[in-house]
């Protein structure tokens, strides 16, 4: 169970990679073994643990997205594990200014 699936970072300034974590527990039975993590996009990086994670303790999912054009953009996260609902997806989404990647 994730404490949130949607992250806004709002209106970037710059055009630096900005990260957030999503953290989650495993509410399962059986230890959680996340098997695979796929961003929509190159432009954003998950990092997670593949150390399977115990019934009752918590982990992470950072997720770093660096900018690359001045749209808002919405992007999602796929996570593949041995959970009853074998995939599960997050998602980021703001805004990039023109001025901020030029």
């Amino acid at each position: 169970k994730f404490d949130k699936e949607i992250y806004d970072f709002g209106m970037l300034t710059g055009n630096k990679p900005v990260s957030v974590d999503f953290k989650f527990t495993n509410v399962g039975d059986e230890p959680l073994i996340i098997s695979k993590v796929e961003a929509s996009c190159g432009c954003t990086v998950p990092e997670y643990t593949t150390v399977p994670v115990k019934k009752g303790a918590s982990g992470v999912i950072k997720v770093t997205f660096t900018p690359t054009n001045s749209l808002p953009f919405n992007k999602f996260i796929t996570i593949t594990s041995n959970a009853k609902t074998t995939s599960k997806v997050i998602y980021i989404k703001g805004n990039i200014p023109a001025t901020t990647t030029r």
